[in-house]
């Protein structure tokens, strides 16, 4: 594959060209099914077959289903200059029909090339993924709030840098991956963006000295034997990569600053699953939230990893034999990957939050994480009975999951992170009368209803009252 040419006018052209159209997520989302944005070459026919016939219906076969189109209906689409953009950027060839050697989809109000379809264990050590599972983990997990400079590491198609480019005066994105810069000047230029600055380099090492409102990372966290793909594999040993990542953010968040990376660690014989990351929050003097999902046996993460060899048996079980050994060489009984969450307070002692959580139901949670945090720096200190002389009011929607005849039960998010907390009668019975106005001591908070409440308002589910 080769790189795609970020000509700022031509790109600018198609982008242009392609609002104009309506190429846009939630046009997909009505036009095609769940599975339109699942990245699997199986879904495109089926999927072609959902497009009517119109202007806007061949750019989704050309860009989003990589379909090649006759050039006379690509130009009826999207007019003669968008296609012969397509042309110089190198996002499509022309052989008689419109060929796409890249893939183009709508994410939010944003649009993201990269190399598209994965070919399995055929794709190049520098291939560019699109909006993959893990990259909707981050974006959702991130705090969008207003700063002067935001910084993505392992930058691949250079979607978190274009999401931060709407918010932040500055953005560096960094990758060691040419390719992916190539990939990231192009999307921010068919986006109109001008104040995104590429720099090629192996993660922090581009921006020695410098200080950032927001850190974005989706990093190759993968812990993996091998160096087969720039997107998975970092090549250090075991979970080094995530302890480096966590440090080095400390180090190059600003004040007031929030980051977000994603990562994956061991757990070893004898370790909680959550001491290695809470150690590396700890060392860098930010309040961190871990948000780890269950914990993988060695198989289990060998397999999710190299599913790309399903139809290869011989492959696939040498991968399998590969990566187990390797495993047990580190004495890992077993692998957690989730989300590392800092945020930078300037003051008092910091603390640090595990929570697992369940990447399929996770929803944007930027507005909870950042009420999520300020609610711990205030009840930093606080006595029970301090908070029970709080007024609380809900900030979130609650869901209240009860067993048939049953009093206690469970209370659940029902938006952002989703989590689950057990609940008493009483504890439920208070959290449905919070209105801001009355006390937790006057509605009746026993220590478990209190207990309950200090989960919640730590899980931003729940504020202070003005």
């Amino acid at each position: 594959m080769t790189a795609p040419t970020p000509d700022r006018a031509a790109a600018a052209a198609l982008g242009n060209a392609l609002r104009k159209l309506g190429y846009e997520e939630d046009t997909l989302d009505d036009l095609l099914d769940e599975d339109a944005y699942s990245g699997k070459t199986e879904d495109v026919l089926v999927a072609a077959r959902r497009l009517p016939t119109s202007r806007l219906g061949t750019a989704i076969r050309l860009l989003f289903l990589q379909l090649p189109v006759p050039e006379a209906e690509a130009v009826d689409a999207l007019g003669r200059e968008a296609v012969e953009a397509l042309t110089v950027t190198g996002l499509a060839e022309l052989r008689g029909d419109v060929v796409p050697t890249s893939r183009l989809v709508p994410i939010s109000d944003v649009l993201l090339a990269s190399d598209g379809f994965t070919r399995d264990a055929d794709d190049p050590p520098d291939y560019v993924a699109s909006y993959t599972p893990t990259a909707r983990t981050c974006d959702v997990l991130t705090v969008r709030t207003r700063g002067r400079r935001a910084l993505d590491v392992g930058t691949g198609s250079g979607i978190h840098a274009l999401l931060a480019a709407r918010r932040h005066d500055d953005v560096v994105a960094v990758d060691v991956n040419p390719r992916a810069l190539a990939y990231t000047e192009l999307n921010a230029a068919l986006n109109g963006f001008d104040n995104v600055e590429c720099r090629v380099g192996s993660f922090f090492e581009p921006v020695v000295g410098e200080t950032f409102d927001l850190i974005t990372c989706n990093a190759p966290y993968v812990v993996s034997p091998e160096r087969r793909w720039a997107y998975r594999d970092s090549g250090l040993r075991g979970d080094d990569l995530t302890a480096l990542l966590v440090r080095a953010t400390g180090e190059h968040l600003a004040t007031g600053g929030y980051a977000t990376l994603l990562g994956s660690w061991l757990v070893t014989r004898g370790d909680d699953p959550e001491e290695r990351p809470v150690a590396w929050v700890e060392e860098t003097g930010c309040d961190g939230w871990v948000l780890a999902s269950p914990v993988t046996d060695p198989l289990e993460h060998a397999a999710s990893w190299n599913s790309q060899f399903f139809g290869d048996p011989t492959g696939y079980e040498a991968a399998l034999d590969e990566w187990t050994a390797y495993l047990a060489e580190l004495g890992a009984r077993g692998v957690v990957e989730g989300a590392l969450l800092l945020h930078r307070r300037g003051a008092g002692r910091p603390t640090v939050r595990v929570d697992e959580i369940d990447e399929d139901s996770l929803e944007p949670a930027g507005k909870q994480i950042r009420r999520a945090f300020a609610n711990r720096a205030r009840l930093a200190g606080m006595r029970r009975s301090d908070l029970a002389a709080a007024r609380l009011a809900r900030a979130m929607p609650l869901r209240i999951e009860r067993d048939v005849g049953r009093r206690d039960g469970e209370l659940a998010l029902d938006d952002g992170t989703n989590s689950v907390l057990p609940a008493t009668a009483t504890g439920i019975r208070v959290v449905e009368a919070l209105n801001g106005k009355a006390t937790l001591k006057r509605l009746g908070a026993d220590r478990a209803a209190l207990s309950l409440c200090r989960d919640l308002l730590e899980l931003g589910a729940l504020r202070f009252a003005r």
